[in-house]
């Protein structure tokens, strides 16, 4: 039994001769863990609503115990958060965003490449040692914390692969090929990314921009969006594959209004990167602006801002720093942009 040690001492911790009230062993904040996913993935909310409610669930201890605590399918376009959901979940319950088993389903677009998720068959080269993709210690997590595996874009892998997670869905184990071993998924958040129909649904909502079709109502175009999902779902994967996932979230395309939030994100992240340096940047509205409208992109989400950032402001950053080794701690850099649109930038002193 997995974690015994753990059991046994939640058992006498609980014990007595009046019982208590019963406590999750599972050791997150849920509060905390949503407020962490709410404040950086933008636009999704529906998508962390049900996610919110299937970590109550795992929290509570409702779930079938033969089976994964959960298992979610993320779908919608590139950039708009599905992977970084789960990194971040990962980052809010373990405290690394890499703390994960995340299984990169296009190197696994081949038949003959289902054996390395279950390792080689007896009689092949490597098949005593159970070699595998997996990393046992990030599925199983421990008594008071779930692990968390991610299968990435699922659609690009072969139908044997498929199979293979169909039992992990069924019992919640999958028995390696060479007979010696069994992995437990029993305690798992299981996540699978998907862009499957996002491309058509694009082209599809782009001529319901013109002509008469701008004037049909939102909720009618909404419920077609949906169908339209659905339906390429149905077309990519077979129902009893579908038919063992929790739940389906749809993630939709960042909009207008969420620019902002992108560049202000974008920025958090690079200022995160440069508290190794003891430097801080601040960015004046105006490039804020002009970085917004450079790379925000409806079909390329969030990952065209990180490129705006990384083309028009990251390199002079760099070489603000290596200009200044000798720099104080706790400096500040004031981006700003002149009318050419070339980012300046000043550095202050702690003391300025």
């Amino acid at each position: 039994m997995p974690f015994i040690n753990e059991v046994l001492e939640h058992n006498q911790r609980m014990g007595g001769s009046t019982p208590p009230m019963r406590q999750s062993r599972f050791q997150f904040d849920l509060d905390k863990v949503m407020q962490s996913l709410r404040s950086r993935i933008t636009g999704q909310g529906a998508a962390l609503d049900a996610i919110a409610a299937s970590l109550a669930l795992t929290k509570a201890e409702l779930g079938d115990p033969r089976k994964p605590l959960a298992v979610m399918l993320l779908m919608g376009p590139t950039g708009v958060g599905k992977t970084e959901t789960v990194r971040l979940l990962a980052e809010a319950i373990h405290g690394r965003a890499d703390a994960l088993c995340r299984i990169d389903m296009n190197t696994l677009a081949q038949e003959h490449y289902a054996a390395s998720l279950t390792g080689a068959p007896p009689g092949y080269v490597g098949s005593k040692e159970g070699n595998t993709l997996f990393d046992r210690e990030a599925i199983e997590g421990s008594f008071g914390k779930p692990g968390i595996v991610l299968f990435d874009e699922l659609e690009k892998a072969s139908e044997p692969v498929i199979r293979a997670l169909m039992n992990i869905f069924d019992n919640g184990q999958l028995r390696l090929s060479s007979g010696t071993s069994t992995l437990d998924f029993r305690n798992s958040l299981i996540f699978m990314t998907s862009n499957v129909g996002a491309q058509s649904l694009w082209a599809w909502q782009q001529r319901q921009q013109s002509g008469w079709r701008r004037w049909l109502p939102e909720a009618w175009r909404a419920r077609q969006e949906q169908k339209h999902q659905q339906l390429a779902l149905e077309k990519a994967f077979a129902p009893e594959f579908l038919n063992r996932i929790d739940q389906q979230l749809i993630y939709q395309r960042l909009g207008d209004d969420q620019i902002m939030i992108l560049v202000e994100l974008a920025l958090q992240r690079l200022n995160n990167r440069l508290a190794r340096h003891q430097v801080q940047l601040v960015a004046q509205p105006q490039l804020k602006s002009w970085l917004g409208q450079q790379g925000f992109d409806r079909r390329y989400g969030a990952r065209a801002m990180a490129r705006s950032f990384r083309q028009h402001l990251e390199p002079e950053v760099a070489r603000a720093l290596l200009q200044t080794p000798d720099r104080p701690p706790g400096c500040l850099l004031l981006a700003d942009m002149d009318a050419q649109h070339r980012v300046r930038l000043t550095l202050k002193g702690p003391d300025d």
